[in-house]
This record gives C-alpha cells, structure tokens and sequence, in this order.
C-alpha cells in the first residue's frame, strides 16, 4: 500500500520555492494575517525561514531538517512557522538581513529568524544543521533554547525584540548632507584599488562576486576621466571571469559566483539578473576596446539565454539551480572518459588539454571545464561544443525557477537593447522589444507594476526596484530605437515612482510604496548587492530624463544629494551610483554610452 504523502497551506502557493516546501511535514504558512494571527492567540514565537529555489544551501537545510520528522514536530509544537520567497518579497528579505547582518555581523541564504506576533526579531542567523556540529549550533538545540527562554523569560527576548527593531527604525531616518561627487567617485576608485587582486582579478578574497556593477563604473571611470588603471582592473577581471569555471564554458552563460579566488570553482546556480549585469559589462569593455573576447562572451551568454531561460512569449525565467539530483554542480563536472566517450579519442583528448579536464580532477575527483592556464584565449567555440552540451542533457537535470520577475527581466532588457547597438545585431533588438511586450501585457495594469508572473498568475504589487529597472530598460530601448514611445512610457512610469516611493522629508526612494504592507520598517536600499540598488538606479533614470527632458530637477538634486550622503562611509559599495554621477558629471563634455572605432556602434545621447 503506497503511503500517503502530507502536505501544508505551501501547496496553494504559485512560487517554485514556496511549492518545494509544500510537503514538508513542517506546518508551514504562507506570510500573511493567519500566521500572526495563530502566533498571538497561542503566545507562540514565529520561526521564519527565507530563501529562493536554486539556493543551495537552501536545499540542504530543507533536507536535513524541514523534511525531518524531529524538527517539524519541534517546529509545529513550538512555533509558527512562515516560508518566503525572497525573489517575491524582497522587503520581508530587506527587513530581516538587516536585523541578521546587524546581529551577527554577516548574512545569506536562508535566512532564518525567530521574531514576535508583531513580526519583531529576537533572533537571527542562516544556515543551521539538525544537530550542533563543528561549533555550529543545530536547529534543534537552538528550538529548544529558545522554548525555554520563551516559557521561563519571555520579557527579555520581547526586550530584545524592540531594542533590535528600534535600530532598524532608526537607520531609515538619516539626515542628508551635501557631499562632492568628484571626491566620492576618487574614493571610490581608490577603495576598488584597494582589494583588487592583481593576479586573478576581482575583488576582495574568496568568495568572489562578479560585482558587474564595479566594472561598469570602472569602464566610465576610465571613459571619463582617462583612468588607465580602471580600465586594466575591468579587463582583468572581466578576461579572468571568462576563462575561469564560473563561466559555463559547454553550455554558456555565468554562475552566481566564485567559491575560490581564481574563478575555478563556481557555486553553481545560474541567476538572470547576473548575466544580464554581465553582458552590459562587456558590451562596454567591447565598446571601448573592441576586443573581440568580450564580444564572444556577449554572444554566448545570450545563446544561453535565448535556448534556455526564455519564456516561449518572451519574458525571461528567473533562475537555474546549482543541484542535480541532490549533489551540487552534478550537471556541470566531467572526466576524461566521458569526454572521449562522446568526442572520439582523438577529440576529446585535444578538448581535455584544452579544458583542464584530467583524471585527478579539479573539483572534488571531477573536473570543471575552464581555460585558466590558456594564455592564448580567445573565446572562441570548439566544433566539439554542441556535441557535449547534448551530451550533457542526457545525464541528469536542472531545476529551473520558471518565474518572470519583473526587475531583473528589465535588466535583461537593457542589456538587450545595448548590445544591438554596440554589435549591430538587430535579433538582440528583437529580443529586448518582445520581453518589453511580454512584462507590458502580463505584469503591467496603467502605471502599476507587478513584482513576478507564473502559470497565468501575477504576484504583489511592485517594488521600487521593479519601476526603477523598468524606468532604465524603457530608457535603453529609447536609445537603441529613438522611438518616442518609449521615453513617454519611462516618463510614466517615472511619475508614479515618485508618487508611490518618494520620501518627500528625508530623500531617496523607499522599497515599497506607500500603500503596501505595513512591516516593522518601511526600508530603503542604498547599499549595491547582488544587483545595484534601487536608489542608485533611480538616480541614473533622472540623471538621463533630465538630460532628455529637463524634467524632474529638483527631486534630482535632493535624491543626489540623499545618495552621496548615504555613500560617504563607502562609496565602493555604491558603484552603480558612482557610475551614474560619472554620466552626470561628464555628461555634458564626453558623452559614453557607445563609444567605439569609426566603424560604427555610436550612439550617445
């Protein structure tokens, strides 16, 4: 007799994350009124847990303890327990890592938090194993710490709660100061030059981040201010990215990042709103170099998306995942022997040499295809390449988030949109146009946007990140086309982003609008992540309808004024914005958006 599977509220959920967790024996709930609800009436504690589908460690997590009879029935017993997707609600995810960075010092996925029935945080941190191991506390161990202390000193951690959500408060209420741009921007070189690795590129230690932002202010640092330096750490870094295993030398297209300080060893999971950063990144460095590796890379990783991460109405999926089959990296590693296996000997001997591939292996007995030790890369495509990557296919399977977000489908617009213009391709113009008309019909009603799209359905409403990338695409696509239509939709759009997000006492844009949910804090990015903030991009959107229209100068000076402020302790973390006072700054005398040969690509504004 086949025995009965369970299953919670996640199953109703249209979100692939929230659904991978729909029969776990957790009683897990959706965020929302029912969960605070039973959180107050049964004086219980809310443990909530938040990640994304193609997260690996997300997936441990689940295995070892979520789908663990023990600790669901601690979980259930105790606590209430809540699922987000943070792609779908990057404000709960706002709120509750700042709360984690704030009180351990670092953040990540997943994150988990312990907090009230008002939704206020005692307790923070990531990853947890079932059982304390190596220093590291399990999850069970931490449950039942904190049913005592919930049972014997509840006052305390209520205490904790508001002292912590007291801070958080408190860091949206800044007041701004006029800062010099110039000054910000040569400390933000000299802080990128700082901890860039001259070897390998990047910046920092491992783990590395592609951090295309830095690189784009880079390549209009040395645009703008004839910096030779910027540029040779762009290059650097950008050449070193694409020989490295970070990029998918069999099937295209760049992972989330680099666990090791030369690029070899990605974590595997392959996110859009990366290759779109990218691919604006080397567009640019092909623009101003006319390199042809970079205009290869472009190439590629377009191919990558167009074969794989394409929805067939033009939208584009958000995610592919690190894992097959529960190992990490499984589709992506070879040996020699299946290398030859598919190639022939002779092939795949040659294609072995070429790519690392030995029998020692590079990744844990395995190997990862690369051309780190290759001084003559060109980028360019063996024949062999098709043959492996159906090969590949036919041994195992990746997850893939299905979901349409509207942010990052925006910066793959854009990016879209530069390269038809830098590489003269008009089926990249095409591309950008149709995903435009796909976000336009199915996440758009008037001048309100919609954060994601999946199996028909629309999820909340937008965020400031959602405008402010449609706003910059809208703008890109005006570019590429001069067609009027889409500078009036920015322009739309825009006005509502003022409306809904502007904060009309103290500067910048809030992430949400005034209408939304109601949380602890209504928050405010400033700090350039994973993509750019929203405040940084909404600066560079006025910054180009100003010089367009001549519109919105005042809300630019005071959002200006509002971004250096918050910049000043670090303005290496705020590149994108960095890059954007660059245009501003030299808008006038040296004009970069294309800036190639007199072959052609130009097209500044």
């Amino acid at each position: 007799m086949a025995e009965s599977i369970s299953s919670n509220r996640l199953i109703h959920e249209s979100s692939p994350y929230l659904l991978q967790h729909g029969h776990n024996p957790v009683d897990w709930y959706p965020w929302g009124d029912e969960a605070f609800a039973k959180a107050r009436a049964e004086n219980k504690p809310l443990f909530l847990s938040v990640g994304y589908s193609t997260c690996h460690w997300c997936h441990v997590m689940a295995h070892e303890c979520f789908e663990d009879a023990e600790v669901a029935a601690a979980l259930n017993r105790d606590f209430v327990a809540v699922k987000v997707d943070k792609e779908e609600r990057p404000d709960i995810d706002s709120i509750y890592m700042q709360a984690c960075t704030s009180l351990t010092g670092s953040g990540g996925w997943p994150l988990t938090v312990l907090m009230d029935a008002e939704g206020r945080p005692f307790f923070a941190g990531t990853y947890f194993p079932k059982r304390s191991r190596y220093g590291m506390p399990g999850l069970l161990d931490l449950l039942a710490a904190i049913r005592r202390e919930w049972r014997n000193n509840q006052k305390s951690l209520l205490s904790a709660a508001e002292r912590i959500t007291a801070r958080l408060q408190a860091r949206e209420q800044k007041s701004a100061e006029e800062t010099d741009e110039m000054q910000l921007i040569h400390r933000g070189i000299s802080q990128l030059q700082a901890i860039f690795d001259p070897q390998f590129g990047g910046f920092g230690r491992a783990p590395k981040f592609p951090a295309p932002h830095n690189l784009l202010f880079l390549l209009e640092a040395h645009q703008c201010l004839r910096d030779a330096d910027c540029l040779a750490m762009a290059e650097k870094t950008l050449q070193s990215m694409a020989k490295g295993g970070i990029f998918d030398h069999i099937g295209f297209g760049f992972s989330r990042y680099s666990t090791d300080r030369k690029w070899l060893t990605p974590h595997f999971e392959k996110m859009l709103y990366d290759n779109a950063l990218l691919v604006m990144a080397y567009t640019k460095a092909f623009a101003i170099t006319q390199n042809p590796v970079y205009k290869t890379i472009v190439e590629k990783t377009l191919t990558y998306i167009k074969r794989e991460m394409t929805h067939p109405q033009g939208g584009f999926y958000a995610a592919q995942d690190a894992d097959s089959d529960g190992v990490e990296g499984k589709y992506y590693v070879f040996m020699p022997m299946e290398i030859r296996a598919a190639l022939g000997e002779a092939d795949g001997a040659a294609f072995c040499q070429m790519y690392d591939i030995t029998e020692t292996g590079n990744f844990e007995g395995k190997n990862i295809p690369n051309q780190i030790g290759n001084p003559a890369f060109d980028g360019g495509v063996p024949m062999q390449l098709n043959k492996l990557y159906e090969y590949r296919k036919t041994r195992t399977k990746l997850h893939k988030d299905d979901k349409i977000l509207t942010a990052w489908n925006a910066l793959m617009i854009a990016a879209l949109a530069d390269a038809s213009v830098v590489f003269n391709n008009p089926s990249y113009l095409a591309a950008a146009e149709k995903a435009a008309q796909f976000i336009e019909a199915a996440l758009c009603e008037g001048d309100r946007i919609f954060t994601a799209f999946r199996d028909g359905k629309r999820s909340t409403a937008g965020f400031l990140d959602d405008y402010a990338f449609c706003i910059h695409a809208l703008l890109r696509l005006h570019s590429a086309t001069a067609e009027a239509g889409y500078l009036a939709r920015a322009q739309t759009l825009t006005k509502r982003a003022i409306a809904d997000f502007w904060d009309a006492q103290n500067g910048g844009f809030y992430l949400t609008a005034g209408s939304a949910e109601a949380l602890i804090t209504r928050p405010k990015e400033n700090y350039d992540g994973a993509i750019p903030s929203g405040n940084a991009a909404m600066a560079m959107n006025l910054i180009a309808l100003h010089l367009l229209t001549g519109e919105h100068g005042d809300i630019l000076r005071e959002h200006i004024t509002y971004t250096t402020s918050t910049a000043t302790d670090a303005p290496s973390g705020h590149s994108y914005l960095l890059y954007g006072l660059l245009k501003r700054q030299y808008s006038k005398r040296s004009p970069s958006d294309y800036v190639c040969d007199e072959k052609g690509c130009r097209n500044a504004q």
